[in-house]
This record gives C-alpha cells, structure tokens and sequence, in this order.
C-alpha cells in the first residue's frame, strides 16, 4: 500500500491524494488549484497520473479546490464511482455546473485576448457537459454506514463539520491478510459553529491524512462573531457605504446570511438592504433546506420556531445579471455577498472593481485566502491591484474576520486529534502552506505524536506493515 500526493502537499488548494492497495487506485479528493491563472491553469491540465487508470474516487466535500477538477478527470477518460455524501452530491450538482460555466466563459475571454495577439485559442479544462457526465457517476451515500469502494476497501463518512455534507473519509484496507485503516480529514471542522454539527472523533486509525490550513495560529472566538459583525454594518450604514463580503457560495455564505438574520431579528443592526448576488449560492441555499438532517439541534430548533433561517424581509437573492449590474451604481449603505470567498472570478470582482475606490466602503473578507489570490493581496493591504488586468487603488477599508472560518485553528486541530481513541502511526499533514503545515507537525511532536510527515508535491510515501515514518517532523 501506498500513498502519492498529487495536490494540497505544503499549499492549500487542488487535494488530490492517490491511494493504491491490492492493484486498486483510488483518488481522495479531486480540486481545483487555485491562484495566478497561467500557473494555475498549468497545473489543472496535468494530473500527473493516467484517469483512465484510476478504480474509484471517493470525496470529502463539495469545495471547488476539494472537488472542482472531477469534471476534468471525466474529460480525460476516467469512468468509475465517485463516492460522497448526499448533501455533497446535491451540492456538487450545481457546484460543478457552475464551475464549467466559468471555465467556459474565461477561456471567452481569454480568447478574445490571444485573438488580438494573433494567438491560438484556449480550450476550456471543460465544459458542462463534462460536468454533467461527471455528475451520472456519483454514488452517494449517508453518514456512518460502511459501503464498497473496490474489492478489499470499504469505506464510511463520518461528519467533518466543516460544511454541509463534509465528511472525513475512513478507509478499511485488507492487504496481505491484514486490516489497515486509512484516514483522511478532508478539511476539518471546528465545534459550535452555527448551522452543522461538530466534528466526529475517531476509533484507531493507522494512517492519518490530516488538513493543516491554520496549523500555526489561532481563531478570535466564534462567540465574538455576532459583535464584530454588528459593530461593522452598523460603521458602514454610519457613513452610507456599502459593505461588500466575497464569501464562498457554499457554507460560508449562509452562515453570514444567519448571523446578519439574528442580529436583524434582535435590531442590533439597521435594516438596511441585503443582497446574496450569486447565482449559485441561491441554488446552495435551496440545497442547504433540503438537507435538515446535518443541522445542529440549535438550527434544528429555530427551523421548527423561526421557518427559513436564510431568509428575511430585506434579503433579496440575485439571480439576474442585469439586477446585478444595477448594484454597482445603487447608493448604499446596503449589503452585497458574492462568491468567489478569494475574490478569484464571478460577479464579486465587478463589485470590487466598483467598490474599491471608494473609502465609504468597506471589503470584509470572511474565510481564508490562499497566496497568489486577490483576496490575499487586499487583507495583506496591497495600495493597488489589478483586476481585469486593470489597476484599481484600494481606498475602501479592508477587514478580516476569522471567527467565521470554517477550519480548525491550531488549537482545535490538537484537541481533535488527541481526543481520538488512539493515535496513528502515520501521519500526514496536507491542505496548509508550508509554514502553517510545518508548525502544526512540530506541536504535534510536541505533543508525544511521532511520524508526523508534511509530503511534498508529488511524493510517494509506502505504507507497508514494515515501514517506519521519522518521529521528527520533516521539513
């Protein structure tokens, strides 16, 4: 048995981890990277291994740089299940979709441009109808319950708590004779966030993959959420701005859209406008109230007292283009979520391209941003980005809050993996930058854990009953 790390090794986007045993390939996880769009999109032609090889895929959730290449895996000839959760199936419908149609419409764009330059144009990674090929090979399946990947793996989704359908995946492998188990996170969660439920713990894995996203630091409490935010729409309604939040469409969206809910509800905040302006959010939010049964017992609750907690009287969902447009010349202060949470393509680059230059405004950036992104060089505060390949001077404020991530911190990563039954020979941290990654492995170590290991891009690592990892944490 052995494991090759094709993607998210020492950075954070396009997990892609090749698990093979007993002549079988299988492929935890298949994303997107994400980050400057040639070396990108570089990286997201090339698999490094043959699709039409691979047995199984089986997926931790619906996060386009967790799920966003399968289309792409389709195109090049793969044909076999794709396993997940219901909710992370019913997601990646739309997701999947979503992500086609950009590609569509960037390689549009790019191709007018290579046009101009007397240069060939630039197939799409793929279209919709690879999405919709990619969608007839889904398999999905409920929470806790064991179900075949290949002969002799069989496999259960346990809850990530990290959004809706997450899963941390448990492999069983019989090899040789001898039962192993293969873990791998997925991204994880963290406890008490509103809507989903909280992590599971784990019985006894021999082999953990683990995400290391914020490996070297730590949260603001997830308590002070509901005050900060208050505090920030209430000094953008003072000055008739408009608060733009770029937030991924899929969890991070709706928890925004619950806490603004609460806070509207209690009048702590102005009833100001509202807009969720995402196409695909919308169809997520419809996912998420078709989907009860991964609730928290709070959410569970205000569901039976409250009806929709995704909706309200100033909450207007855009679907149309046009009413979308009309947002950049409206005056505030009014609200705007759009997708993408790293301000790397769809309609939130227009209402930053409209909104940047204004200091009545104020840029709220609710998740992680991943180096190379536009999200990442207006929380680092560059003076001036480009978009469009337009400069823009940044003279809105610009604020982070981390109380809505939905990853584990430093802390929390411990607690859950020394709170499981027992601890893994392996261990491998993937899904965090080099630094982050590299800290977590040395509290780890800290910490009485040995063969912890931060792989490589591309590397190998052979799991077999003889092998030892370094108990050091290698950098």
């Amino acid at each position: 048995m052995q494991i090759t790390f094709h993607g998210a090794a020492r950075s954070v986007t396009g997990s892609r981890h090749l698990l093979e045993a007993n002549g079988q390939r299988i492929l935890l996880d298949c994303g997107l990277v994400q980050g400057p769009r040639d070396e990108s999109d570089a990286r997201n032609r090339e698999f490094s291994f043959d699709p039409t090889t691979l047995d199984a895929v089986v997926l931790s959730h619906a996060h386009i740089d967790h799920s966003g290449a399968i289309p792409a895996l389709v195109k090049r000839g793969f044909k076999g299940d794709i396993h997940l959760t219901l909710a992370s199936a019913d997601l990646c419908v739309h997701m999947l979709r979503d992500s086609a149609f950009l590609q569509e419409k960037d390689a549009e764009f790019v191709n007018k441009r290579e046009a101009r330059r007397g240069r060939p144009a630039r197939e799409p990674l793929y279209r919709i109808e690879d999405a919709d090929r990619a969608v007839e090979l889904f398999e999905g399946h409920a929470y806790y319950r064991w179900f075949p990947v290949v002969p002799g793996i069989r496999a259960r989704f346990l809850d990530a708590g990290h959004i809706l359908g997450s899963a941390i995946v448990e492999l069983e492998v019989l090899e040789n004779g001898e039962r192993r188990s293969v873990v791998f996170t997925g991204d994880l969660g963290r406890k008490c966030l509103p809507i989903i439920r909280d992590p599971d713990q784990l019985e006894t894995p021999d082999v953990l993959i683990m995400e290391s996203t914020y490996g070297d630091r730590e949260h603001s409490p997830i308590e002070q959420a509901a005050d900060t935010l208050a505090a920030i729409v209430q000094r953008v309604a003072a000055r008739r701005g408009k608060l733009i939040i770029p937030a991924f469409a899929v969890g991070r969206t709706q928890e925004v859209v619950h806490q603004l809910a609460q806070l509207w509800r209690q009048n702590r905040i102005p009833h100001l406008p509202i807009y969720v302006d995402s196409p695909l959010a919308v169809n997520v939010t419809d996912v998420f109230d078709r989907h009860p049964e991964c609730f928290d017992p709070e959410t569970r609750a205000l569901l039976r007292s409250d009806g929709d907690p995704f909706g309200l009287e100033v909450l207007t969902y855009v679907r149309d283009l046009e009413e979308s447009k009309a947002l950049n010349s409206k005056e505030g202060p009014f609200v705007i979520i759009s997708a993408s949470g790293m301000a790397e393509g769809g309609r939130i680059l227009h209402h930053l391209r409209n909104s940047l230059g204004d200091p009545k405004n104020l840029i709220l950036f609710v998740g992680y941003q991943a180096e190379h992104t536009l999200g990442r060089r207006l929380v680092e505060g560059e003076p001036t980005v480009k978009i469009f390949g337009e400069p823009h001077d940044v003279k809105a404020e610009v604020v982070t809050m981390n109380e809505f991530s939905a990853h584990a911190d430093r802390i929390e990563l411990l607690d859950w993996v020394k709170g499981n039954k027992s601890r893994p020979r392996d261990l491998f941290l993937v899904h965090g930058e080099e630094k982050q990654a590299l800290a977590l492995a040395e509290r780890l170590h800290e910490n009485g854990f040995g063969g912890v290991s931060v792989p490589t891009l591309h590397e190998t690592v052979p799991l077999g009953g003889a092998h030892q990892r370094n108990a050091q944490p290698r950098g």
